[in-house]
């Protein structure tokens, strides 16, 4: 029978088990919750400690999902399997975090111009739609809906029928870039090094886009990165597929909500 194989560091190393064919990343803690992967090599399992895990969700905003903004088919899709998944953290101990962006007028005055240009396309395109969203960070978006990812906004805010499962407990934490953990001063980094959480279970939207971005950024952190499949969306074609071969090769692993509410506590 195969060794067992241990690599990283000391305080957060991951244990292998070739005839398991299981990824341990709890660090030894009393419970832990081990659940299918849903990408990459066949059959391989991952073991995780509730208490030392965030359910991060990003971005599920009224600007991203609600029609009078946009279409988002697949993120509309993500919002069931979204609250399945966040019951089932629930019941398992597993902090919500809701990250959202929540900009300040101080956040403009350093908003990079490539950030600000990826929200511009309606303005530099001179599009005439009658839904115009992309017509820039901070910008009044008129009917009431208010300037554009702004904190306190309706367009910011989190999408009512995942809203109706938002809890006082939660985490709620804003963010002024792509990635919430660009920078270990943003809300996001400090809200996981305060509760104690090495590893992230990543929803939301866009799947190639913020989710993506602050993943990476989770990866390159350290902290142990899983994307939940059917609890994410995008509208970019083929950024799905991209997304989760990169990951499942690289940056982490790749669940879905059926394998997390399958998901075994030992």
């Amino acid at each position: 029978m195969s060794s067992d194989i241990t690599f990283g560091p000391a305080d957060q190393q991951w244990h292998y088990s070739p005839s398991a064919r299981t990824y341990d990343l709890s660090g030894g803690a009393g419970k832990r919750l081990t659940i299918a992967t849903t990408e990459g090599p066949k059959e391989t399992l991952i073991t995780i400690a509730p208490e030392a895990t965030a359910l991060v969700i990003v971005d599920m905003q009224n600007f991203f999902l609600d029609s009078e903004s946009m279409d988002h088919p697949h993120g509309l899709s993500a919002v069931g399997p979204t609250i399945k998944a966040i019951e089932k953290c629930r019941e398992e101990g597993i902090q919500i975090i809701w990250l959202n962006w929540g900009l300040t007028d101080e956040d403009m005055t350093t908003l990079p111009a490539a950030v600000a240009r990826g929200f511009l396309n309606d303005t530099l395109q001179a599009t005439t739609n009658a839904r115009r969203p992309w017509i820039g960070l901070g910008s009044d978006l008129g009917e009431g809906k208010g300037r554009c990812l702004f904190a306190g906004t309706w367009n910011a805010d989190i999408y009512p029928p995942l809203k109706a499962h938002a809890h006082p407990a939660d985490v709620y934490c804003a963010k002024n870039r792509m990635s919430g953990l660009w920078s270990p001063e943003q809300p996001l980094w400090k809200a996981l090094k305060a509760e104690e959480k090495n590893t992230i279970l990543f929803t939301g939207v866009n799947t190639d886009q913020c989710v993506l971005g602050t993943f990476v950024d989770g990866y390159n952190a350290g902290f142990n990165c899983v994307m939940v499949d059917d609890c994410c969306g995008t509208t970019t074609e083929g950024g799905k597929e991209i997304t989760f071969y990169n990951i499942a090769t690289s940056y982490g692993f790749i669940t879905n909500s059926a394998s997390l509410l399958a998901a075994k506590v030992g």
